[in-house]
């Protein structure tokens, strides 16, 4: 997709998909694995997840490559695999969506923070993502999400890497709290202005908290920027149990009803984040008319 093509698309509201972590450990994935290896070893999970989101409506589903970056995939040992990882998912993804959805390759935060010193520079981030973006882009993603991204300096390293890699659009989604704080400093307006000054065609958040929660920090976003504005929320606030489980308490009818909300304060990119299955997106895409 070019970037005046997704500007087309955009025109109107498009549908995102929901939730993929907890979907997947839903049907078993473990906690403390490595999720796209887990993925490459369950193709038939993955696949019949994201057919299912786009039989309920979403235009745009996201390829299982979340933190499918050098730095996150050390963690693992899985570093020197990363090609091979990347390639794999984003088939898996181009597969299931056949021509019937576009595909996003998904970049995620690294969970450094860039500081001065040499422990994690914008050079280093600037280079993690260049690599993954370009094998993103060579296994033919439509356009790239930069999501769940908890620091401005660290996404606009990604913008710039997505940039100087290819020409594809990138989208950028930050968590941040219902006032619309980040964790690691500044809010969603600011973050919202630096990215697209530097090229992103699409700004916005997702994950944090529950869509009846952001409104006013949808409005702001809208207000600040000229590019959409993507909103995928989490299912409400979690309940985390003794086990360290989260369970959402958000309907999908309430989280339909909150989104329309949202659109007409002016999100334009819409789906679901934590906690959200397919019955979220296809309830969400009734209520607002776009089956």
């Amino acid at each position: 997709m070019t970037k005046k093509e997704f500007e087309i698309l955009t025109q109107n509201v498009v549908l995102l998909d929901g939730a993929t972590g907890s979907n997947l450990m839903a049907q078993g994935m473990p906690r403390g694995i490595c999720p796209e290896a887990w993925i490459i070893d369950h193709k038939d999970i993955i696949q019949n997840l994201q057919r299912s989101y786009i039989e309920a409506g979403s235009q745009i589903i996201y390829a299982p490559t979340f933190g499918g970056n050098r730095l996150s995939l050390a963690t693992h040992g899985l570093e020197d695999h990363i090609e091979e990882i990347n390639h794999t998912l984003m088939a898996y993804a181009k597969e299931a969506a056949g021509n019937h959805a576009y595909v996003a390759g998904d970049i995620t935060t690294t969970g450094r923070i860039l500081s001065g010193s040499d422990d994690y520079t914008y050079e280093m981030a600037f280079e993690n993502y260049c690599e993954q973006i370009r094998y993103l882009s060579d296994a033919g993603a439509d356009c790239l999400i930069a999501e769940t991204m908890i620091s401005i300096e660290e996404t606009l390293a990604c913008v710039d890497a997505a940039v100087s890699v290819c020409c594809l659009p990138v989208l950028c989604s930050m968590t941040v709290e219902a006032d619309g704080s980040i964790f690691s400093g500044g809010n969603a307006k600011e973050a919202a202005m630096a990215l697209e000054s530097a090229g992103a065609s699409a700004v916005g958040i997702n994950c944090s908290v529950g869509p009846d929660q952001l409104v006013s920090v949808v409005r702001t976003i809208k207000e600040s920027v000229s590019i959409p504005v993507i909103a995928k929320p989490n299912a409400g606030m979690p309940f985390i149990d003794d086990q360290g489980n989260a369970s959402y308490s958000m309907e999908p009818d309430a989280f339909a009803a909150h989104m329309k909300v949202l659109v007409e304060n002016g999100a334009g990119l819409i789906g679901g984040c934590c906690g959200t299955t397919p019955d979220y997106i296809r309830q969400t895409a009734k209520v607002l008319g776009l089956r």
